[in-house]
């Protein structure tokens, strides 16, 4: 009989009514009437620069043939020119966390630990465990730390075995993010211990500022970089890792998909990055304005607050624990609203049932319209 790997666990939870978490989001994707709220995705692509930029690869019928299986010289060095990483090496992915588990796999053995935050992208810890003999899940959940991963909370849990820490900048689910002297101080500490600082820049774009740990460590560092939220192509698969030459030849070495990422997506990466400081503005002004808008709601509602406010992420999480409502229970109800948000369990098993993540990177009149369910859907369910 076959025996299922010890590290193969469920990261997603499967909402009541559905047989499988692909069933349900299968659900999700066929019901064209859903707010989108769940997934950190970006709905507010107004121009056509990315789109037509895969539709003149479609009609030259170029995905007849393979592309580079590194990637594409012009994306490599346009992804490098965004980081202001020009001296590192880069390797195109199939979307970031394709990244994240190439990262775990190349660095880590059975004697290493990993160090994470909690709450955090959980699908992280899935992975590191699968290549280390141990995780330490980082309680953050309190003001005293900020809401994040502190440089004095990487030296507190770090021990000889610790050889990566993860830095979700900003972080999901809560928003929060580095200043210039946080990052700094991690790149110091991982360089005197010969640790490596995994940075997961995914939602960069939206933080009012951001700094680059690879700046400060470039050979202790893995910059994780994906396409699927600025640039709105979540469904195209497609990121890349940046580090120092020695660990990006490591990973070509064991990946699997030599005969290169979708080349339909290539090219709308090509031609975001190209036209990014065309749409770039609108795309955050709009979403900071959401974000007002949901604060604004929240602080009508007793017991409910929102976690990190404001996020530099396009989510944040609101906290109703005081509320007595489970996290899992106000993310169904609002489903049937035809509302997709997050209870919490899927980013923290610790912290889960205290929030709710809700993501607002979609246009404003469908944050107007969760705006009026939440605050119903709190009334409704503090009664029963």
């Amino acid at each position: 009989m076959f025996k299922e790997k010890k590290y193969s666990r469920p990261v997603k939870n499967i909402p009541k009514g559905f047989d499988s978490a692909n069933d349900f989001f299968e659900y999700l994707f066929n019901n064209k009437n859903m707010i989108w709220m769940g997934q950190n995705t970006n709905h507010l692509h107004k121009e056509d620069y990315i789109y037509n930029g895969m539709v003149e690869c479609l009609k030259n019928r170029e995905y007849s043939k393979y592309p580079p299986s590194e990637g594409f010289s012009e994306l490599k060095r346009l992804i490098l020119d965004d980081l202001g990483l020009n001296d590192s090496d880069i390797l195109i992915s199939s979307g970031g966390t394709d990244s994240l588990y190439l990262a775990m796999n190349v660095i880590l053995e059975p004697y290493h630990n990993v160090i994470t935050p909690d709450p955090g992208y959980l699908i992280i810890d899935n992975f590191a465990s699968r290549f280390a003999g141990g995780v330490i899940q980082v309680p953050i959940y309190n003001k005293e730390c900020g809401y994040k991963l502190t440089p004095k909370l990487f030296r507190e849990n770090m021990d000889e075995n610790t050889k990566v820490v993860v830095l979700i900048d900003p972080l999901n689910p809560l928003g929060t993010s580095y200043t210039s002297k946080e990052i700094k101080e991690f790149a110091e500490i991982a360089i005197e211990n010969d640790i490596y600082l995994i940075h997961d820049v995914t939602y960069k774009d939206f933080a009012k500022e951001h700094y680059s740990v690879a700046k400060y460590a470039p050979n202790n560092s893995i910059t994780i970089y994906s396409f699927s939220k600025i640039f709105g192509m979540a469904g195209l698969r497609i990121g890349a890792m940046i580090s120092n030459s020695e660990v990006i030849s490591a990973v070509k070495s064991m990946i699997i998909n030599d005969l290169g990422t979708n080349i339909v997506a290539q090219a709308g990466a090509i031609a975001g990055l190209r036209s990014k400081d065309k749409w770039l503005g609108n795309i955050v002004e709009t979403t900071r304005n959401n974000q007002k808008l949901i604060k604004s709601m929240v602080d009508d509602i007793d017991d409910v607050f929102i976690v990190n406010y404001p996020s530099d992420g396009n989510m944040l999480a609101i906290d109703i624990e005081k509320t007595g409502i489970n996290s899992e229970k106000l993310a169904e109800y609002l489903l049937d609203k035809n509302i997709f948000t997050r209870g919490g369990n899927y980013t923290s098993s610790r912290f889960g049932d205290k929030y709710l993540r809700v993501s607002f990177s979609i246009p404003e009149k469908e944050v107007l319209i969760f705006n009026k369910e939440f605050k119903k859907t709190i009334d409704i369910l503090k009664i029963k």
